[in-house]
C-alpha cells in the first residue's frame, strides 16, 4: 500500500509517522473531492459502491483485476455492482484498464489522480507492479517517444511503459 502519494516533491514528503498519516488523510480527501467533481461534471452520482472501488484502488500497490478488487472489498459491493462501477468510472476517466497477460483486465486510478508511473508485468502470473523511474530516465523515455512519433508523423499526448517479464515469484 502506498503510504505517501508518489508524485509529492521530496520536500513535501513527511519526516515523521504523524506527518505521513496526515498527508495520507489529506491526500484521500483531495482524491475524494477530485473524483466527486469529475463524476458530477459527467452527471454521474458518486455512489457508495463507486466510492469503495476508488478507495480500494487508491490503497493498492498497482492495477487490480475485478476479482482482486472483489476480494479486497469483500461482500459490501456485489460483483455485478463492482463491474458496473468500474465501467462507469472508466467512462468518466477516473480509472483506466490495462489488458494484460491471460486476458485479465486490471484497473487503476487514472494518471491525473495517481501520478505518472510505469508497470512491470509478469507474463506468467499476470502480477503488475507500479514503478516510478528517476527523472533523468523519464527524460530519456520522453525523448524516445518523441523520436519514434516524429518518424511516423505522429503527435503523442502521453506514454505508458510496460515491461514484461517474470516476477520474483515466477523466476
Amino acid at each position: 500500500m502506498r503510504q505517501v502519494p508518489p508524485h509529492l516533491p521530496p520536500r513535501a514528503r513527511p519526516s515523521t509517522p504523524l506527518q505521513a498519516e496526515l498527508n495520507v488523510e489529506g491526500h484521500a480527501r483531495q482524491l475524494e473531492r477530485q473524483v466527486e467533481q469529475r463524476l458530477r461534471d459527467n452527471d454521474i452520482r458518486y455512489t457508495r459502491g463507486r466510492r469503495v472501488v476508488v478507495e480500494s484502488l487508491a490503497e493498492s500497490d498497482g492495477p487490480r483485476s475485478a476479482a482482486e478488487l472483489s476480494g479486497d472489498i469483500g461482500p459490501s459491493v456485489p460483483l455485478s455492482s463492482l463491474y458496473r462501477s468500474l465501467a462507469v468510472l472508466e467512462q468518466a476517466g477516473v480509472v483506466i484498464p490495462h489488458h494484460g497477460a491471460r486476458t485479465i483486465t486490471r484497473y487503476e486510478l487514472a494518471e491525473w489522480l495517481s501520478g505518472h508511473h510505469h508497470h512491470l508485468v509478469c507474463s506468467n502470473c499476470g502480477f503488475v507492479e507500479d514503478v516510478e523511474i528517476p527523472e533523468s530516465q523519464e527524460d530519456q523515455v520522453r525523448k524516445l517517444v518523441e523520436d519514434i512519433s516524429a518518424a511516423a508523423a505522429f503527435s503523442p499526448n502521453g506514454h505508458a511503459l510496460e515491461i514484461e517479464g517474470l516476477c520474483s515469484q515466477c523466476t
